[in-house]
Parts: structure tokens; C-alpha cells; sequence
């Protein structure tokens, strides 16, 4: 083809479009253009040619707008053109114009676009489309068929992951991701998302042409066409291998031991916490090295490393191929699918595979605990209390064993679980109630206080007794919240009472757990000012145990003269059963002392009489109001009269009941 013909060819191509086009020369004249073969185009172009343009299609047009045509060296846009057909009609289009070579010499190409065929688009569709293009300049893209083929990805995508479009349309999702079973898993929830019509959001390690692997934060979408067969699935992908590298770096300062390099506490609850989802069955075995600070003193010039660092060692040989983290400085967990005789074994490989400082045998000793899961527990949480009261039960024992705990010992803890974890909706959705149990003045006969009692009825365990939530209170920290709770209620009830002609003197039990906070004292005379409650009517009963570890802490005694000094009578519960002590009956503020129903249910025998006479005028002497309690015969009262006691209280009187009915009795 000769230079002619080629540039012939081009611009006969150049002339061929949906829409009317010409080629203008210099003068002004139409030289060559394809306006013949459309309808709205009536003009016939041989007639046209060697005529100058104003005078056929563009008659309305100022002449300035023409000569702007003619000499621009750029391309235009003008809009809203009129255009005079061959019956004089006026068509509206607008003009694209470029600067052409035409035979050799300079001319201008022209496409005319009828208004009436240009399409618009509306402010929501330009959205859409701004948002595409910010999301292909911004991310790396990746568009799937509905089998998972890929059909089309952008530049960004080809960068990071060193493909080339030739290389990579035609291949599967599948074939971007790492050839691992957790891989797999993923890519397959992924594709299962999808297939559903849901998003899949997360990060995902993917892989790169030549191995290499990498992390992005993938937003899977799915693409709905008008058929099936046309639905497309597109990713959107922001690389985050930089973040996951610090994250990994931080995690391993976070979760690993240096001295040891197990896992420590916080990553052991993730692992034991994933092996559970994955229904995985185990033995939790929890080992604490007995006097290990002693020990650890005598022997901690180990040549060229630490007691710590042989005894793991000494772990990692025998446990292989477990799971083993570092608790805190001498104790330690491992995760083994390992019978129970298999790991109690590891005291016999100690002994036969001792630690030696200076060639002398370091004597260590083990206390460890064995739970199974799911046998004996069925979360972290639980594993780990179960494995302290084992320890716990191990040293009590002497020590230098690993146990399991029987089935009932389990079952305690797991009630004990449970109970804690609904006291603590109880407390939140205030499902504990109030009892009164009245207290008669053995001279009048009459009513003079009430002791307030904490019940507790649960819709899901039933009754839990005082005996059993007590304990766990105090040893979880909520007995701080219940006695709150008794407090505020005791108070509303005396003002109550006091309202309606009965100055009865309501008493609360509290415990040194609550007095050791500082601001105790404070916070029961603002509920005694918020309640409008007379400080004379409230009581506060503390146990002998109470009273022992006042009488060494002076910030508590003087909270209680604090109280007593406002009003508020305190009376020694419990007395006889604990660490009786005369010198705490002379440092605190105790005004009452209570004789525990044991020594009251117990007066058929003589020697009991003796004792709790004895314990009448012990009272007595030192000026206190003695209380008898647990009273439920008309013997027994009569035998505490009998002895000088000021007050019964027990069953014979009343068991406890609701406020109203203490109205009743009154």
C-alpha cells in the first residue's frame, strides 16, 4: 500500500461514525463527509462540496464562531449549534472539532452529535460513577464471573501482585491465594459469602505471581446481573502488609515469654478459647513450682542460665508436640491430648532428669492440678479456677503431686460458676429481696428491731441460701454491692416504719471486705441523709472475724467511731464461734454482742448452759445489750430470760418475713 492509500484509509476511517461528520478546509468549504446516509440529514453532499459552510449547513451561525473553527489549533466543544437541512429545518448538535492534515495542506475535522440523542446522567448516577472510578484510582480491583473466573482487574492490583493482565484473565480466585488448609478454609467461606449474596469483609494473606506472600483488607461484593449467568463478583483490596508485620511483631512482644519463649497467660486464653469453637478434647494440666522463692534464692547462680529456663526445658522434652504457656514466674500450663498417667509421670522424669547447681541435685517439688475438657469444664474461665482449687487442694496435702478433682468436687465449681454469673444479673436487674426477722425485748414482750436478711430466689438455679451466696460474695467482691443494696433498703424500711408509729431499729450485716474501703463510712451517712433515716435506728453487725482484723487496722476503727459518734450501733454477731479476744471487745465501738444459735439450740445440755450463762454475764460486765438468737422453743427462751439476756430472736418469735407482715406482728 503506498503513503496515498494509507492516509486515504485513514481518513475514510477517521469519517466513519454513528453521527454526521466532514472535513472543512481553510476557506470555509466542505471537502469530504458522510452526511448522506442518515435521516435526519437531507443535504446532498456533492452539492455541498466546494461550498463554502455558512452558506449551507451553518447559516444561523455567527461568522466569528466559524473563523474560531477554522483557526483553532485545538480541539472544540460547541454546544447548541443550529445546523439547516436541505428543507430548511433547523437541527440543534454539537460540535467536536480537531485540527487535521487534509491533501497536504491544513483542514478541520468536525462530528456533529444531534442534542436530541446526547444522554444525560443525574446527579445520583454521577455519584455512582465518581465512586467507581475513586474506588479503581484508590484500591486494587479484581472482577470475577459468576464461576469465579477473573474478567477484568486494574493497574494497582497488577503492581502488588506482579501479574500481567495476559497472564492473569482467565484464572480462578482460588489461584491468588496460598496453597495452605487454613487458605483454603477461607477462600471457601469467601466463595460460600458470595454465593449466598453477602459481603465478605477481613484481612487475607494472598499471594503474589512469583510466591511471595502478602496481607490486604478485602471487601468481597457481589455483582447481580439481570440472569444468573450474569452475575459478577467484584474485590476490593487495600494491602496491609506493612500493618500485619507490626501487628505480628507486637503480638510476639505481647504473647511470648522472652525468658522461656512459651505463650504467656493472654494468648493461652485465645488458644484454649479456639480449641473449644473447634470442639477439640484436652487435658488442662496446671503445674506450680512448690517454694519456688526459697529455692529460687538458694540456687539462682545456675551456671549460664536460670532455674526458670531448665525446668521449661525440661517441660519442652517431656510434653512435645503440646501446647505450654508461662502463667506467671513458677507456674505453668500445658495443653495435652495426653492420658492423665502419662503427665503425672513427669515427676518421675524430674527426679530422673534432675536440675544440678554446682553438681548437687536442686530438689523441686510440683503441686499440679489436671482438668478436662469438656469432662470436668467447658470454658477458659473455668479451667483455670478449676485447676487453682486443685493446686489449692494439692498443697493442703503436702504438695509434690498432680491431681484431678472428683466429679463432685467439678460440679461444686461449676454451681459456683453458675452462681456467680447470675448474682451479677440479680445485683444489675435488682432481683434480690428483703426479709425482716424480729427481735423481742425479753422484759415488755414487744418488738423493738428487726434483723434485715438478704434472699435470693433465682429464676433459672432457685434458692441459693445465705450460706452459699455469702461466701461467694465476699470472695468475688460483690458483697460490697449487696450490702449497698441491704443499706438502702434497711433505711427506707425504718423511715417507713417510723412514718407509720413504729421506731423500729433495723440491723444490716457487713463485712471488713466493705470497711476496708476508706470511703465507707461516708457513704452510709449520705444513704442515711438521701433516705431521711435517723442514724439511732440503724444497725450494723459485725462477725468476730471482722473484729480481729479491725482491731490490727486502725483506718477501720476509726470509720466505726465515725459512725458510732453519728448514732449507729454496732453488735458483735456470731459471739462465741470465732476468735473471741477481750481486747477487741475494748477497741471497738461494739454496744451489742449476739449469742450464734449453736450454743442457743444446744441448752438441753448443762454444760452448755454453763457456757452461754457465762457468756450472758460476760455481756453483762462490760455493759452490753446481749441478744440471743436462733430461740425456738418457749424452754429455751425462758432459760435466756432466766440468765439475763435483753433480747430472743428465732423462730419461736418469727421466722423472717416481709415488711408487711412485720407491721402485722408489732
Amino acid at each position: 500500500m503506498t503513503k496515498e492509500q494509507l492516509y486515504s484509509t485513514e481518513i475514510d476511517t477517521f469519517l466513519v461514525t454513528p453521527f454526521p461528520t466532514f472535513i472543512l478546509l481553510p476557506n470555509g468549504t466542505i471537502a469530504k463527509g458522510n452526511l448522506e446516509h442518515f435521516d435526519y440529514s437531507t443535504v446532498d453532499l456533492e452539492k455541498l462540496k466546494k461550498k463554502s459552510v455558512e452558506d449551507t449547513l451553518f447559516s444561523e451561525i455567527q461568522n466569528d464562531v466559524i473563523e474560531s473553527i477554522l483557526s483553532s489549533t485545538v480541539p472544540l466543544c460547541l454546544q447548541d449549534i443550529e445546523i439547516t437541512t436541505k428543507h430548511q429545518t433547523i437541527q440543534f448538535v454539537t460540535l467536536y472539532t480537531k485540527p487535521i492534515t487534509f491533501d497536504s495542506q491544513e483542514a478541520i475535522y468536525v462530528l456533529c452529535v444531534p442534542t436530541d440523542e446526547i444522554g444525560s446522567v443525574n446527579a445520583e448516577q454521577q455519584h455512582l460513577i465518581d465512586l467507581k472510578n475513586g474506588i479503581h484510582n484508590s484500591f486494587m480491583t479484581i472482577t470475577l464471573d459468576q464461576d469465579g473466573f477473573i474478567i477484568e482487574t486494574n493497574q494497582q492490583f497488577l503492581k502488588t501482585s506482579h501479574w500481567t493482565p495476559k497472564r492473569v484473565i482467565g484464572k480462578t480466585f482460588w489461584q491468588l491465594f496460598p496453597s495452605s488448609e487454613e487458605s483454603e478454609k477461607v477462600t471457601q467461606i469467601i466463595w460460600n459469602t458470595l454465593q449466598d449474596g453477602q459481603i465478605w469483609q477481613g484481612d487475607v494473606q494472598k499471594i503474589t505471581k512469583d510466591e511471595q506472600l502478602y496481607w490486604v483488607y478485602l471487601t468481597a461484593i457481589p455483582l447481580f446481573g439481570p440472569t444468573p449467568d450474569e452475575n459478577q463478583f467484584i474485590f476490593i483490596e487495600r494491602d496491609i502488609t506493612k500493618d500485619k508485620t507490626v501487628q505480628f511483631q507486637l503480638e510476639k512482644i505481647a504473647y511470648i515469654d522472652t525468658e522461656t519463649g512459651m505463650i504467656n497467660v493472654h494468648r493461652l486464653a485465645q488458644v484454649i478459647t479456639e480449641m473449644i469453637d473447634e470442639g477439640r478434647h484436652f487435658s488442662f494440666v496446671y503445674l506450680s513450682i512448690d517454694k519456688f522463692y526459697t529455692i529460687k534464692d538458694l540456687h539462682n547462680d545456675l551456671e549460664g542460665t536460670s532455674l526458670v529456663v531448665e525446668f521449661t526445658k525440661r517441660m519442652k522434652l517431656y510434653f512435645q508436640d503440646s501446647t505450654m504457656a508461662r502463667i506467671n514466674e513458677n507456674e505453668f500450663v500445658v495443653i495435652t491430648p495426653l492420658p492423665e498417667w502419662f503427665t503425672q509421670g513427669f515427676l518421675t522424669y524430674l527426679q530422673q532428669n534432675p536440675i544440678y547447681n554446682d553438681n548437687v541435685a536442686v530438689p523441686l517439688s510440683l503441686s499440679g492440678g489436671i482438668t478436662r475438657y469438656p469432662e470436668d469444664q467447658t470454658t477458659f474461665s473455668q479451667l483455670m479456677k478449676a485447676s487453682l482449687a486443685t493446686i489449692a487442694s494439692v498443697r493442703e496435702a503436702g504438695g509434690d503431686s498432680i491431681l484431678s478433682l472428683s466429679k463432685s468436687s467439678h460440679a461444686a465449681l461449676n454451681r459456683k460458676s453458675i452462681v456467680e454469673k447470675r448474682l451479677l444479673q440479680a445485683l444489675d436487674q435488682k432481683n434480690l429481696h428483703v426479709l425482716y426477722q424480729p427481735q423481742v425485748d425479753v422484759k415488755s414482750g414487744k418488738i423493738i428491731a428487726v434483723e434485715a436478711l438478704v434472699r435470693w430466689d433465682d429464676e433459672e438455679i432457685g434458692v441459693v441460701s445465705p450460706d452459699e451466696l455469702i461466701p461467694i460474695a465476699e470472695e468475688t467482691g460483690l458483697i460490697n454491692n449487696i450490702g449497698s443494696l441491704m443499706l438502702e433498703r434497711a433505711c427506707e424500711q425504718a423511715v417507713a416504719w417510723k412514718n407509720a408509729g413504729h421506731e423500729l431499729k433495723v440491723s444490716i450485716n457487713s463485712s471488713v471486705r466493705e470497711f476496708r474501703d476508706k470511703n465507707m463510712a461516708k457513704s452510709i451517712l449520705e444513704t442515711l441523709e438521701r433516705t431521711g433515716c435517723p442514724a439511732n435506728l440503724l444497725q450494723i453487725e459485725i462477725t468476730e472475724k471482722f473484729a480481729l482484723e479491725a482491731e490490727a487496722e486502725k483506718g477501720i476503727i476509726k470509720q466505726m467511731r465515725t459512725l458510732e459518734n453519728e448514732g449507729i450501733v454496732f453488735a458483735l454477731d456470731d459471739f462465741g464461734t470465732g476468735y473471741g479476744s477481750f481486747r477487741y471487745m475494748q477497741l471497738l465501738p461494739i454496744s451489742i454482742v449476739k449469742i450464734d444459735q449453736t450454743f442457743t439450740r444446744a441448752l438441753k445440755s448443762e454444760k452448755t448452759q454453763q457456757l452461754v450463762n457465762g457468756m450472758v454475764q460476760l455481756g453483762k460486765s462490760m455493759n452490753l445489750t446481749v441478744v440471743a438468737e436462733g430461740v425456738e422453743t418457749e424452754d429455751q427462751q425462758q432459760l435466756l430470760t432466766n440468765f439475763g439476756c435483753d433480747i430472743v430472736q428465732g423462730y419461736y418469735i418469727s421466722k423472717p418475713v416481709k415488711s408487711s407482715e412485720v407491721s402485722d406482728l408489732i
